[in-house]
């Protein structure tokens, strides 16, 4: 029970803050006709976050990290995909009944995955905290602390998908998501930024 606890959360409260991957999830929730076509970035990040929860256990992550040549390629491809990604979000139209324009299943998943595997401050605090917490378990204990934090992961990603899902159907005209989309846009700008700045 304590490990259920524990994993639920740990996951929540990591995966909780406003950051690039839960902007993007919720957009695609908002600007795809329907949600069965937001699914594919759903799944990506869900995917991505349960291969990151597992290497972080393991404590695969971390050695691979230690690398610092390893480092910087991985910010740096994450600063030219987060550039490009905020482009296509600020240039793209809300969807709507008639302009029907969004996101393809492969730039959404393309996207899912380098917000996901290319930020890698969410890989450091995926190592950093749930691969620490993760040795204080051993056996079936540890296997039920991962799965856990596997399961908030995918629930809070659906969620999001259907919350943005939602906004769309009070936003009909597409005016809210417009300006959403203008400030995911700056909010991935910034965070490249960030990223940018870490380099040196």
């Amino acid at each position: 029970m304590e490990a259920i606890l524990h994993g639920f959360l740990l996951a929540f409260g990591l995966i909780l803050p406003l950051g690039v991957q839960n902007v993007f999830i919720f957009s695609q929730g908002a600007s795809q006709p329907n949600l069965l076509k937001a699914l594919p970035a759903t799944i990506a990040a869900s995917l991505c976050d349960t291969l990151l929860i597992v290497l972080a256990v393991f404590g695969l992550s971390a050695i691979v990290l230690q690398f610092e040549w390893l480092r910087l390629g991985l910010m740096s491809v994450g600063i030219i995909f987060l550039l490009y990604m905020g482009y296509s979000i600020w240039t793209s139209k809300p969807a709507t009944v008639e302009t029907g324009k969004n996101l393809t299943m492969k730039k959404q998943i393309i996207f899912a995955l380098s917000v996901s595997l290319l930020n890698p401050h969410a890989i450091l605090d995926t190592v950093a905290v749930i691969g620490t917490s993760a040795l204080r378990y051993t056996g079936m204990e540890q296997v039920i602390f991962t799965v856990t934090c596997i399961a908030v992961s995918w629930c809070w990603f659906i969620g999001i998908t259907l919350a943005g899902a939602t906004m769309k159907k009070v936003d009909s005209s597409g005016t809210l998501m417009n300006l959403f989309n203008k400030c995911s846009s700056i909010f991935i700008w910034c965070t490249a930024v960030f990223l940018f700045k870490g380099l040196f």
